[in-house]
């Protein structure tokens, strides 16, 4: 059966605590709406923006797929298996908190706000072993095309381009589209999509959607994107949406 929905970006979830603005796509902390606690294993997106010099410190993950997208600024990233780094626009960085990890997240720069998506997805099994990856995507890679950024079986390695691996059964895309770009996606029936606008304005199979907005869709087989402006837009294809399961964070 078909099901489609448009969730408007003023319609999530928002905290401002100074120094982190965040809008919640899905229940997340002291945020609690029933009707969005997850789409298929899509458990979160949240949409943050980081004051310099400020992040996160370090706090704990478990039996979740995290992956942050950076849209402007640079990011340090600290975990407990070993890893530092900084992360910039056009980085994409995983990481499998499994069995247990910590990290902390900062914006590396003391002058400029840094803005990311960070995604957690449900892992195909639980108490999987801690594990991290980071890789660049470049504006020619996305440009008026679907970029594969994240999947169960990537091709190729980490000097190639290829995708991130992520432990479940989903694909996700990312795409730059020029004013008055279409692009095609070809989705099984079987299968739903999660589209997020992370900036600009398109229409999805005539469905208007704009910056922080997001298109859900069950059961077609077919996904038309037709740019108006200069869009950043990013696609999941997912498992058939069905209810979630009890996960730990």
């Amino acid at each position: 059966m078909k099901e489609v929905q448009v969730r408007k970006s003023n319609d999530r979830g928002y905290v401002n605590l100074g120094w982190l603005k965040s809008y919640h796509s899905f229940s997340f902390g002291e945020y609690f709406d029933r009707h969005h606690m997850h789409f298929s294993v899509l458990r979160v997106i949240n949409d943050d923006i980081v004051a310099a010099g400020m992040g996160f410190g370090m706090h704990p993950h478990r039996d979740m797929e995290i992956v942050t997208y950076v849209l402007s600024g640079e990011i340090k990233h600290h975990d407990s298996i070993g890893n530092g780094s900084v992360i910039k626009a056009g980085d994409v960085q995983r990481m499998t908190a499994g069995t247990g990890v910590l990290h902390s997240e900062f914006n590396a720069s003391q002058a400029h706000e840094a803005h990311l998506l960070q995604v957690w997805l449900l892992p195909e099994s639980d108490n999987l072993p801690p594990s991290y990856e980071e890789r660049h995507f470049s504006d020619e890679q996305k440009l008026n095309q679907w970029c594969l950024i994240a999947t169960r079986n990537p091709e190729g390695n980490a000097l190639d381009g290829a995708a991130l691996r992520v432990h479940q059964d989903m694909q996700l895309y990312a795409t730059l589209l020029n004013p008055n770009a279409m692009l095609h996606y070809a989705l099984d029936t079987q299968r739903s999509a999660y589209l997020h606008v992370a900036s600009g304005e398109v229409k999805v199979n005539g469905l208007l959607i704009m910056t922080g907005d997001a298109l859900m869709l069950s059961g077609e087989n077919s996904i038309v994107v037709e740019s108006l402006s200069r869009t950043e837009l990013l696609l999941f294809d997912l498992p058939l949406h069905t209810e979630l399961r009890e996960a730990h964070h």
